[in-house]
């Protein structure tokens, strides 16, 4: 691809012959930028859970989940799954933030 020509974008195909056809020429030239990473759910979900949330924090949930793009539950399992994703804190890290948590004013009264 020369400098000074774009990148193609990618057509929209209107059936899956169509798609496979266009697969099978050189796509070197292409802008894939236009698409979005796209996380596969594999796993069957057999387990439910219910809770309560403040009407303030489900809100601001189903918020992001449209900003997201996505149903606000699927939100909240990626929020789990990224939570559970990162290394979880060792105990001495734990007593450390508690330590450095701003203490609750108490009113006089």
């Amino acid at each position: 691809m020369s400098d000074k020509t774009k990148p193609k974008r990618v057509p929209v195909f209107s059936s899956d012959e169509e798609a496979e056809a266009f697969l099978e020429q050189d796509l070197s030239e292409l802008d894939f930028s236009q698409f979005k990473p796209v996380r596969f759910e594999f796993a069957p979900k057999t387990e439910r859970v219910n809770m309560r949330l403040p009407a303030p924090l489900l809100e601001g949930v189903k918020a992001r989940a449209a900003q997201a793009g996505m149903p606000y539950q699927r939100y909240i399992r990626l929020a789990l799954e990224e939570a559970l994703a990162r290394p979880a804190a060792t105990k001495a890290a734990q007593k450390t933030q508690k330590k450095s948590a701003p203490k609750p004013v108490r009113k006089a009264g």
